[in-house]
């Protein structure tokens, strides 16, 4: 074991005695990658902190439930993702139509950058903001597999379909994302 989970382990046996520093220092370890996490996913700076927050608070009420059978911030970033997921269905019920998406278009490119990493960013840049303008099932697909590096069978899971349903809901959110970075171009 690594002397960076052994450091982790020790935190984590800290946090379940009630050791507040144990639980800042975990915080501050992980909130960077578990805002961007549910930020993809709900697409709202606010409501991205508020689902990051919940987890977190979730995570330190449960942690008698971490078995360790995978690495802790594995276990958390399924708790954010989850209620990210969770939050933005509940965001969606409520909105019927969000006017950021009716009047959602690509930004111009005319200040490309001549050197070729500003050009990548850029591309990567108009790819993340393509991913949303696609249907939300598709983005969070996409966003599971793609970004955050979940396989077919995790997804599947998390988004509660099937494995076959997973795989195709992947390749048609793929093919859009095509689709609709050939138009904007």
């Amino acid at each position: 074991m690594s002397q960076q989970n052994e450091h982790i382990d020790t935190l984590l046996k800290l946090c379940m005695q009630g050791k507040q520093s144990a639980q800042l220092e975990i915080y501050n370890r992980y909130y960077k990658a578990m805002y961007n996490t549910a930020f993809r996913i709900v697409k709202h700076t606010a409501e991205a902190e508020d689902v990051m927050q919940e987890s977190f608070l979730s995570a330190f009420t449960k942690l008698h439930t971490f078995k360790g059978d995978v690495a802790f911030g594995a276990w958390l970033k399924r708790i954010v993702i989850n209620n990210s997921i969770y939050q933005y269905k509940k965001q969606q019920k409520k909105r019927a139509t969000d006017l950021d998406d009716v009047m959602y278009k690509v930004e111009d490119n005319d200040g490309v950058a001549s050197d070729q990493n500003g050009y990548t960013e850029l591309k990567a840049q108009k790819v993340m903001e393509t991913m949303k303008s696609l249907k939300d099932n598709y983005r969070v697909s996409l966003t599971l597999h793609l970004i955050e590096g979940y396989d077919y069978e995790e997804i599947s899971e998390i988004m509660n379909i099937s494995y076959a349903n997973c795989r195709t809901m992947i390749s048609r959110a793929k093919q859009s994302l095509r689709k609709k970075l050939t138009v904007n171009v």
